[in-house]
């Protein structure tokens, strides 16, 4: 009988007993979630219930159906969290390690367990930590190195696109954690595996999931018997010489006596997780050693019996996996020895994205309001792929929903999301960078715009090593290697083609006045609504002058200058108030607006704004809820036209239709009970002394035939009482 079967007879043996006396039934349920043994809506079933023995026999249906592998999984989960109850009905017997060292890595894994459950978030207060089952979701991992076309095809794609983008590099090529060392196709199995990642990818949290798994039993089980985690940045800071021995006790709750049998007993069932290479203090021969480091117990500074390990003239036996950003795996491909895979963490796919944030709201409601307004904004969704950007995201709708408010209102603008997301990574992985944060950033900003001037997003190695000190520890880059004939070419990029706007737009008002004036004016000023490369640009300008985040801004020294702010909102009053806008000029206009977000100004400019002229094209969610909140801060509009909406957007854009005098609405497919809303929004709560709106309504897009129904609105409105409608079979002029 194998070792799963030998588990599920002894759940079923015990579940009455288990039933009434297991207490830790969520925390159980928890993590079965978390390693896909347990889908969502069963989980909000067990959830929902009132007692634990409730919990239990909704879990028990689960566990039925999935077979012996689930409960195996059950029985991993029992172990570890009610280790009394455990001992009490006995174990399966099960043994895969000596006798003399079993207890020992038994007491390890609970111990590994037991640490690596949780998680400190970067907002985390003291004392506060939230469950890994909570917020790990599997990432995309490749193991594919892409040519430079697939590489410019991802940086410049967003929304729907980049996620076909990423299916398509998906199929075929994607890697789980139970596969990382499995053969080939030439059937060799890896000694090494390389597991690279921007920052904020995941990497470290994607470590942690591999080493909680393997201590309850669901990962590597029959392929290590213990796995040991060294984290760089600590090794950095162990003083003296070392051995690999004393290193790996450093890192552990084992002692160099038990860490020197288990490695001298089956050192092929190791294996070694070393996290954040990029972070190791290499020194500058690195590539020139010679040294005889052969030996478990041979002391060395710490970084050179690391080394040694990497080239395999300690441990040769063992396994090793190690996580990197993508401008160090070049250095460490060269110091590994022996069969490499390499694999590479690009984010979350479209269900990943989906998946995160049910599990981070864990409320099907909020959950879903959530997930469809991110989802609406190309820039966001795109940006979520990110998993630091998802998870800021989320915490900052959760403060909302905790708070009462309006589920976009913390957000507010795309802008201030990447703000926070440069934030966090100066604030957690720029340990160690030479150069100051507004120097930094500001030559961060040079590099972008030369790129964007230049219409490139993958940048040459002599330009980056000309403007930035250090471009392999710059965490917000990423460095390739392309097949040039018989030779690599090194290029590098930002992480998507929206971070390169952004930090084109920082480096433009992050200058002195002078300077700044003349870049703006030449560069963006004079045509940025016409060139949508520039368009995003100026928006996220706009966005930087908000009064929260030039707050945030200046608590890392970025100060922007008063007469910058003045006269990009003087310019932006003068392209309204001059000649006619095209549509694309409005919506950019708006979008504008909205990533400055100040009330008093945005009242100011849409005073200002006399008539809309659109072009009857369909528009995105982002351009209706830019439109919704510059009126809701005006009090008036002469005339808007053409304005094309569906039911839905029809519905969005009520609350604000008494701030036109006029208005021509193109509506697709509008239902009776649209027309209703129409004409009570229009009849109830009126302050105009009259409104005219015209709608055309018509079955698509494209308008073929279209009816016309004509309100006006010429009486107090106290008079008039609710109405109701039948809907036009042609075209009507009724006054009301």
């Amino acid at each position: 009988m194998d070792q799963d079967s030998e588990r599920a007879r002894f759940v079923d043996k015990h579940w009455p007993e288990l039933v009434q006396r297991v207490q830790m039934v969520m925390a159980i349920a928890d993590e079965l979630q978390s390693c896909g043994m347990l889908h969502w809506e069963p989980f909000c079933k067990i959830k929902a219930e009132k007692t634990n023995q409730e919990k239990m026999r909704e879990l028990y249906e689960v566990l039925n159906s999935g077979g012996d592998k689930v409960k195996s999984a059950f029985y991993s989960r029992l172990e570890i969290n009610e280790p009394s109850l455990f001992s009490d009905l006995g174990s399966t017997g099960h043994h895969t390690h000596s006798s003399e060292i079993s207890p020992v890595i038994h007491k390890y894994m609970k111990r590994i367990y037991s640490e690596y459950q949780f998680v400190t978030e970067y907002n985390s207060l003291p004392g506060e930590r939230v469950l890994l089952s909570e917020r790990f979701t599997q990432p995309l991992i490749l193991q594919k190195n892409r040519d430079q076309i697939e590489r410019e095809e991802e940086i410049r794609s967003s929304g729907e696109r980049f996620q076909q983008v990423l299916g398509s590099r998906s199929s075929g090529d994607s890697l789980h954690l139970n596969s990382l060392f499995d053969p080939d196709d030439h059937g060799i199995s890896p000694s090494s595996v390389i597991l690279q990642g921007n920052s904020g990818n995941g990497k470290s949290f994607t470590v942690q999931k591999i080493m909680m798994d393997w201590a309850s039993g669901d990962l590597y089980k029959e392929r290590f018997d213990i796995v040991f985690h060294l984290k760089c940045k600590e090794i950095n800071r162990i003083p003296g010489e070392k051995s690999l021995v004393e290193i790996l006790s450093c890192s552990c709750s084992l002692t160099s006596h038990e860490i020197s049998q288990i490695l001298q007993q089956s050192p092929e069932k190791v294996l070694v997780v070393i996290d954040g290479f990029d972070e190791l203090k290499l020194p500058q021969d690195i590539n020139n050693d010679t040294s005889a480091h052969t030996d478990l117990l041979q002391k060395a500074r710490p970084v050179d019996t690391l080394c040694a390990l990497l080239r395999r003239r300690i441990l040769l036996k063992s396994f090793l996996l190690v996580s990197s950003r993508s401008t160090a795996t070049d250095t460490l491909s060269k110091l590994l020895n022996g069969p490499q895979r390499f694999s590479e963490i690009v984010g979350f796919s479209e269900k990943g994205v989906e998946e995160y944030f049910q599990k981070f709201f864990q409320n099907e409601e909020r959950f879903r309001k959530a997930y469809t307004y991110v989802k609406a904004n190309e820039t966001l969704i795109t940006a979520c792929s990110i998993p630091v950007v998802c998870w800021i995201i989320c915490t900052t709708i959760q403060e909302r929903f905790t708070y009462g408010a309006d589920k976009t209102s913390g957000l507010e603008t795309t802008t201030s999301i990447y703000v926070d997301f440069v934030c966090t990574l100066l604030e957690h992985h720029c340990q160690g960078l030479s150069q100051s944060v507004p120097t930094l950033l500001r030559s961060l900003g040079q590099l972008a715009e030369r790129g964007m001037q230049e219409q490139q997003v993958l940048l040459d190695e002599k330009s980056v090593n000309e403007t930035i000190s250090d471009p392999t520890g710059n965490p917000f880059l990423c460095k390739f290697l392309f097949k040039r004939r018989i030779h690599q070419e090194t290029m590098f990029s930002f992480m998507h083609l929206s971070f390169q706007e952004f930090f084109t737009a920082l480096y433009y008002v992050l200058l002195d006045e002078e300077k700044s004036l003349r870049k703006l004016t030449r560069s963006l000023l004079m045509d940025s609504s016409s060139k949508p490369r520039f368009a995003a640009v100026m928006q996220f300008v706009f966005g930087l002058l908000n009064k929260d985040v030039r707050l945030t801004l200046e608590k890392h020294g970025l100060l922007i200058r008063p007469k910058t702010q003045a006269h990009l909102k003087e310019w932006i009053l003068e392209k309204i108030k001059g000649c006619s806008l095209s549509s694309t000029a409005v919506f950019f206009v708006l979008h504008c607006l909205y990533e400055l977000h100040e009330g008093d100004f945005v009242k100011e400019a849409m005073g200002s704004w006399k008539k809309m002229k659109l072009d009857g094209q369909s528009l995105r969610i982002t351009d209706i809820c830019a439109l919704l909140y510059c009126c809701q801060c005006c009090q008036r509009i002469e005339e808007i036209s053409n304005l094309y909406l569906t039911s839905e957007d029809l519905s969005m854009i009520l609350p604000v239709l008494d701030k036109f005098k006029e208005a021509r609405l193109i509506v697709e497919d509008p239902s009776d009970s649209d027309f209703v809303k129409l004409i009570n929004t229009l009849t109830r709560g009126q302050t105009l002394s009259s409104q005219r709106v015209s709608v055309f309504t018509c079955q698509t897009k494209y308008i073929h035939n279209p009816h016309l129904l004509d309100l006006s609105i010429t009486k107090e409105p106290s008079r008039i009482p609710p109405a109701s409608f039948t809907p036009p079979t042609r075209s009507l002029s009724p006054e009301f």
